[in-house]
């Protein structure tokens, strides 16, 4: 496999001959979680499916910001405590995760638990003459660093240039970065330089190390995290342990509105909940994965219709698949494996989850032709089920289940809705199917036969 590495800025191979370790920056818990955050976290989720897929083991580690100006400014707007506050949107996130049907990581550090291994890593920084203490709190000092900006491709000379007025004085340089900050409004703690908080970034540097090790194979999250976040995190991880930080550094690109930034300044941030509450997860799923995963995606009513549109097809091909007859006209196994190497190819070249979607739909449509040509036997519709349901698996969509009984009580309706359609009892007929329509249950009527299928139900598809 191989993935765009934003550091080299150029494919780097996956070695998958041990275990690949994944650390992906997480959310800061000071809000709900928006359709942005479901991007970065959904497409992380299918490279973990689609490696675990194949039989590689994955330490995944996804931390939780719980310390932070936002989150200690919405305790004191609602007159509560960070606690509280960081609590509260832990738990809505693992609820919105969950329903997304994201697999929960190896591991979900929290800053505030890991203070000890934080002030550790500021001590060490010290020692090596990288950070100093200053009457506001400890800066990392970016000078030391000769590769900083590498990442993001600035320039330290270019970056004092555009600087704007610093207001803290006790900085030597406006580019140090605080990694610990003496304060006294709760939540602090105490630490050799004073009471006080650490800064965002080195929170990551102490957590991925200490679950990972100093040299780990993916480092992940948005591309507005490059810089500074990621920045920062490369020269205090590295001016640390003097050898590289992390092999491959991946990162999802924005989901923007209408063109524009999603910010709560213009209100038009779009909260997981509230999509999925309209769209359900596998159109939320499948709007996340039909970009390139690097590049901006401009969230849309029309491309979620567009979605709604093949997810039906992909029921439909369910349904055909698990009512196909015993005859068997057509020998698909050279069809389904040349479209599974699509697939699979398609994700080992850069992590193509658009090419990756278009291999899955076109095992749909060829799959629905065969059902709509009556060519579509139980034999051939195993084999292309076993392909369909991998795909499933990892591009993290669920067909929704229907139980025995609801199964049994479906058939009955059909057979006594062929009954009335026989005696020409038409109006019997369609409240039969109108009953039938309630459940979510949609007739496919064949030549020779009446098949059904389940939908899920989307709400902004009423």
């Amino acid at each position: 496999m191989k993935l765009q590495d934003t550091l080299s800025n150029v494919e780097q191979e996956l070695d998958v001959s041990n275990k690949i370790r994944i650390y992906l920056c997480g959310v800061t818990v000071y809000d709900e979680s928006h359709i942005g955050h479901a991007r970065t976290i959904i497409v992380f989720d299918v490279l973990r499916k689609y490696l675990e897929s194949k039989g590689i083991e994955i330490e995944f580690v996804q931390n939780f910001t719980d310390v932070d100006d936002k989150i200690i400014n919405r305790a004191n707007t609602e007159n509560t405590t960070a606690k509280i506050i960081s609590t509260r949107y832990i738990e809505n996130y693992f609820d919105d995760f969950d329903k997304l049907n994201v697999k929960r990581a190896t591991n979900y550090p929290k800053a505030t638990e890991h203070i000890d291994d934080i002030i550790k890593l500021i001590e060490k920084l010290i020692e090596k003459n990288i950070a100093y203490a200053s009457k506001n709190g400890v800066y990392f000092e970016v000078t030391k660093f000769p590769g900083y900006g590498k990442l993001s491709k600035k320039k330290i000379d270019e970056l004092q240039s555009g600087a704007r007025v610093e207001i803290d004085e006790s900085k030597k340089n406006p580019l140090d970065f605080a990694v610990w900050k003496l304060s006294d409004f709760e939540p602090t703690w105490d630490s050799p330089w004073g009471k006080g908080r650490p800064g965002w970034h080195i929170e990551c540097s102490a957590m991925s190390v200490k679950y990972l090790g100093e040299n780990f194979d993916i480092h992940g999250g948005g591309r507005d995290l490059i810089f500074p976040h990621h920045e920062n995190e490369i020269a205090q991880s590295e001016a640390c342990s003097d050898s590289q930080f992390a092999k491959i550094w991946m990162h999802v690109g924005m989901v923007t509105i209408s063109g524009e930034k999603m910010s709560k300044s213009l209100g038009n941030t779009k909260s997981i909940k509230q999509v999925l509450d309209n769209w359900g997860p596998n159109i939320i799923r499948l709007f996340c994965l039909s970009g390139h995963y690097s590049k901006v995606i401009d969230y849309s009513e029309e491309l979620l219709k567009e979605n709604v549109t093949k997810w039906r097809q992909a029921e439909t091909c369910y349904y055909e698949l698990i009512h196909a007859g015993d005859d068997s006209n057509e020998d698909v196994k050279k069809l389904v494996s040349k479209i599974g190497v699509e697939f699979d190819n398609a994700l080992d070249d850069g992590f193509n989850t658009h090419l990756a979607l278009s291999a899955f739909f076109q095992l749909v449509k060829e799959s629905n032709r065969l059902a709509a040509e009556e060519k579509l036997g139980s034999k051939d519709a195993n084999i292309i089920k076993s392909e369909f349901e991998r795909m499933l698996q990892i591009l993290g969509l669920v067909i929704p289940k229907i139980t025995e009984n609801e199964k049994q009580e479906i058939n009955s309706l059909i057979s006594s809705r062929e009954q009335f359609r026989k005696e020409k009892q038409f109006d019997k007929a369609d409240k039969i199917r109108d009953k039938i329509s309630e459940m979510n249950i949609e007739l496919i009527d064949h030549k020779g036969k009446t098949t059904w299928m389940k939908k899920e139900n989307i709400k902004s598809e009423n």
